[in-house]
């Protein structure tokens, strides 16, 4: 676990929350885990236990223990169903045991050394002779999944005692849900081509199965059988569901994945234990790192030191390769007692985890840039670098978004002493300025903003950022003039060579001096978070306002991505909604989709 040398804020580990799906864990002053839990949305989850009333008793006690709060993001909720699973096994935490009813996870369980074989629900040990596919989130998609076998295949689910005394078929034969093989009505070759067709269906070669619902749901739409066609589409969100591949369990030994995401001046490494198959959680760790150090440059130095002392398992596999992997496998392989293998170059499953590993990084970073302490000692900082009176209580940054002209949006975000205000940021769209004209839309929407202000319908700013150089700083500053706005100063934020971040210089409205501040400097950090909230919160309004000019769907903002691939993928999962929620290996699975296409379509939805 991450060692933790300052108290729980619950306010400000709340606003560092991401609205992903994941896994919590809640632990005491002592580091013991007292609650894990799954949530679809981490943000909306976590939050609802820190709620001033409509708590139970129970839930009460769990709250005032609480010291310290995990979280692990994952791809999909399913994901973090089963890492729940894994992790309430491993730590049992007492209060899982008087609030959740942990049991195992479901499998498909398809019967072979029979003349015919039968599929079925199982739970518990895998002891008798067959195939066993899964696991999968719930019963309920499993037994929807095995009731749509019965209508595709055929193939028998009753018990071999009822099976082995029928004289006569049964209900299931009547309403073609079984081809009756108990009194042989179908050949042994036939019904052995029906359990293959369901083997290949429980592996996820299925596309035949879901081209032809697709075929017969279009059918169904065209004749204006919308009933029908409804229960097509439910039936391949089904299939969808049941398919979805979890990745937090496997077959595999033991590996330890580590991913590595600097930025800001900070590192932070993510450890994933995959022990027996099962991955057992993990733990962020955040280094202090020299000027300019690269992702593989952190993993070099990180690994001895941890390792060094600890069990080691057979393999490592890293988001970035060091220079030195291989001297540090033969040395850690020695401290062992058995070889230890560093990859990087992984397919798969692996990958996945790798890519896993690597999100949590970059979430857990973003939190610890955003923390209070932190963004304290950064405030400090900068009122120092620019020779203010005090320490900001507002600030302020405006950033302008657009495509070639088109749909020009203007953002101003909003920084308190503890960080982002939300709640008093705006969006501008900008009208009647010339297309590209950025300098005339930053004076647009600086008038707009402060007009308002004026008037007494909010709070001026101690600083104003400007994200540009100094064209957009000379307009903004000509309507603060124009408005008497009192001593508001202004900062450009001017890009560096090469558009690298940490190499952004300031430029200082009235008396137009230039600051090249280190990458190092805390004020620098600060300065490049306001801004890329700045330019985060700008993109986003743009592209809701170019979608909402186009009157087109989501889908139809992602490049590569054009009316017979958006038809495909909302044939294939039967809806807008069913897109949104699948993973990317999902995705990638519909024809035409690569991988690549896959994760542009994932990070549409899921706001990266």
């Amino acid at each position: 676990m991450a060692e933790r040398s300052e108290p729980f804020n619950v306010r400000e580990f709340l606003k560092t929350l991401t609205g992903m799906p994941g896994v919590y864990r809640m632990l005491d002053a002592d580091g013991t885990v007292l609650y894990v839990g799954k949530a679809g949305n981490l943000k909306k989850r976590v939050s609802s236990y820190f709620r001033k009333s409509g708590l139970s008793p129970k839930t009460q006690a769990l709250v005032e223990q609480i010291a310290a709060i995990d979280i692990t993001v994952t791809h999909t909720e399913g994901e973090a169903l089963l890492l729940e699973s894994n992790l309430i096994k491993r730590f049992r935490p007492r209060y899982n045991v008087l609030l959740r009813d942990d049991k195992s996870y479901p499998y498909i369980y398809l019967s072979t050394g029979q003349d015919y074989p039968r599929v079925a629900l199982h739970r518990g040990a895998r002891r008798r002779k067959g195939r066993y596919f899964g696991p999968y989130p719930n019963a309920g998609s499993v037994r929807e999944s095995l009731h749509l076998l019965q209508k595709l295949f055929r193939v028998r689910q009753c018990e071999d005692s009822f099976f082995s005394n029928r004289s006569r078929p049964c209900l299931q034969y009547q309403i073609k849900r079984c081809t009756a093989p108990c009194v042989e009505n179908i050949s042994r070759q036939d019904y052995a081509e029906d359990v293959q067709h369901t083997a290949m269906f429980l592996e996820g070669r299925s596309s035949q199965v879901i081209d032809e619902l697709v075929q017969l749901m279009e059918c169904a739409s065209t004749e204006r059988e919308y009933e029908q066609a409804a229960v097509y589409r439910d039936r391949i969100t089904s299939l969808r569901h049941v398919q979805e591949r979890q990745y937090v369990s496997t077959e595999r030994g033991d590996l330890d994945i580590l991913a590595c995401k600097t930025g800001s001046g900070s590192a932070c490494v993510q450890v994933f234990f995959v022990r027996g198959g099962r991955n057992l959680g993990n733990a962020a760790f955040f280094p202090k790192v020299p000027i300019e150090c690269s992702e593989a440059e952190v993993l070099s130095a990180f690994i001895p030191q941890y390792y060094l002392g600890k069990e080691v398992p057979p393999e490592l596999l890293l988001s970035h390769r060091p220079a030195d992997a291989t001297v540090i496998g033969e040395a850690l392989g020695a401290h062992a007692g058995h070889d230890v293998a560093i990859r990087t170059r992984v397919r798969g499953d692996r990958l996945r985890w790798v890519r896993m590993a690597l999100n949590n990084a970059g979430h857990a970073l973003d939190a610890r840039i955003n923390s209070r302490t932190g963004f304290a000692g950064r405030l400090r900082e900068l009122a120092s670098v620019l020779a203010l009176d005090e320490l900001p209580g507002r600030i302020e940054c405006f950033d302008i978004s657009h495509t070639s002209g088109e749909a020009t949006v203007a953002s101003c975000i909003v920084f308190g002493q503890e960080g982002p205000l939300k709640s008093d940021y705006r969006r501008f769209n900008i009208r009647d300025v010339p297309a590209g004209d950025d300098y005339a839309a930053m004076e647009q929407a600086v008038t707009r903003r402060y007009t308002r202000l004026i008037r007494g319908e909010g709070r001026l700013p101690d600083l104003l950022l400007i994200d540009g150089g100094k064209g957009q700083v000379a307009a903004a500053s000509r309507v603060l003039d124009e408005l008497q706005v009192p001593e508001v100063q202004v900062v450009g934020v001017a890009k560096g060579e090469g558009r690298k971040p940490g190499l952004e210089k300031l430029y200082l409205a009235g008396s137009g001096k230039t600051l090249d501040l280190p990458a190092d400097s805390p004020a620098q950090h600060l300065v490049q978070q306001v801004r890329d909230e700045a330019h985060r919160f700008a993109i986003s309004g743009h592209r809701q306002q170019r979608a909402r000019n186009r009157s087109t769907s989501p889908l139809e903002r992602i490049p590569g991505i054009g009316a017979k691939r958006r038809q495909q993928l909302l044939r294939q999962f039967g809806g807008l909604r069913e897109v949104a929620r699948a993973g990317v290996e999902d995705l990638s699975r519909v024809k035409g989709i690569n991988r690549k296409l896959a994760q542009l379509i994932y990070d549409a939805f899921h706001g990266n």
